[in-house]
């Protein structure tokens, strides 16, 4: 069978709303359903349009059957009052199956960026039948260091910097002034492979233009009660992992993506040279989409 090669010819659902317990997830599917599927979870405050449309298309046209999500308070899935969200990262977990179980997968090829790595991560330890692989991208072992787990490094100064910033938020209704502080509040965590404002600008638009409340987005995932930790569990994965981490994360130094190759039995590890704490910049996107083909291929 000959796959798909351009973007008109990758089947795209209409964005779809799912329960998740007393939420609604907003997602989306791009490809064949019988084609492996990978489910894309995404990072702290970022909706699924940071999982860019023609990144999807690229890797369902490698015959892979992509989905994504919005998680609580990003984009069209359910937002709760800023300051005050009514869940916590466990809720998070859970409501990847209910995506999973909403497209009628049984179980999924998972890849995650910086938090969705921590949730790809609670899936793979809490429910390994619903696991067929995992690819971590820019993210650490969730849980704190140990005897056998040493301490990893901390975040860059910049980076503790930009947290303690206590300069003035934008107004949140002006759609200019939100869209230009959430691509500006982006660039720090950029490497030293040149940082797209205009891309940014682009996604962060459409973010805001899905997104029912920008401020509660912007807010709940930092002050979540997160899940039990896994990081004592790690070498209990045995979904085959591949560990992608930018050679310049500021925030998550690469020493923590060695970390999860190392912890996770017979990880692979792939260094993005250039790469910050963000989603595949397209300068990479040949060696991501490459390697989480060959990473997702079934076996022959």
């Amino acid at each position: 069978m000959t796959e798909p090669t351009t973007s008109a010819d990758i089947p795209r659902s209409d964005e779809t709303l799912l329960p998740s317990g007393d939420a609604t997830l907003c997602a989306q599917a791009f490809g064949t359903p019988s084609h492996p599927p990978i489910l894309l979870v995404a990072g702290a405050a970022a909706s699924m349009d940071w999982w860019e449309d023609e990144l999807c298309e690229r890797l369902a046209a490698g015959g892979r059957y992509v989905v994504r999500y919005d998680n609580r308070d990003t984009g069209r899935s359910t937002s709760y009052p800023p300051g005050a969200p009514g869940y916590s990262g466990t809720d998070l977990v859970t409501d990847a199956l209910a995506v999973l179980d909403g497209f009628g997968i049984t179980a999924a090829h998972v890849a995650g960026v910086s938090m969705g790595g921590g949730i790809a991560q609670h899936l793979a330890v809490l429910h390994p039948q619903r696991v067929a692989g995992l690819t971590l991208m820019s993210t650490t072992p969730d849980g704190p260091h140990g005897p056998d787990a040493p301490e990893l490094p901390p975040m860059e100064p910049r980076i503790s910097a930009a947290f303690t910033d206590d300069a003035p938020e934008p107004d949140w209704s002006d759609r200019a002034a939100a869209v230009e502080h959430l691509v500006q509040s982006e660039r720090p965590f950029a490497g030293s492979v040149p940082y797209d404002d205009d891309r940014a600008r682009t996604i962060a638009g459409r973010m805001y233009d899905r997104t029912t409340d920008i401020v509660a987005c912007q807010t709940n995932h930092w002050i979540l009660e997160g899940g039990e930790p896994v990081r004592h569990r790690l070498a209990e994965i045995t979904a085959p992992t591949l560990v992608m981490h930018g050679t310049d994360d500021p925030l998550l130094p690469f020493p923590h993506g060695e970390a999860l190759a190392r912890e996770i039995p017979g990880a692979r590890l792939v260094a993005l040279p250039g790469v910050g704490h963000q989603m595949p910049p397209q300068q990479l996107w040949d060696l991501v989409v490459d390697a989480v083909l060959n990473h997702t291929a079934p076996p022959r």
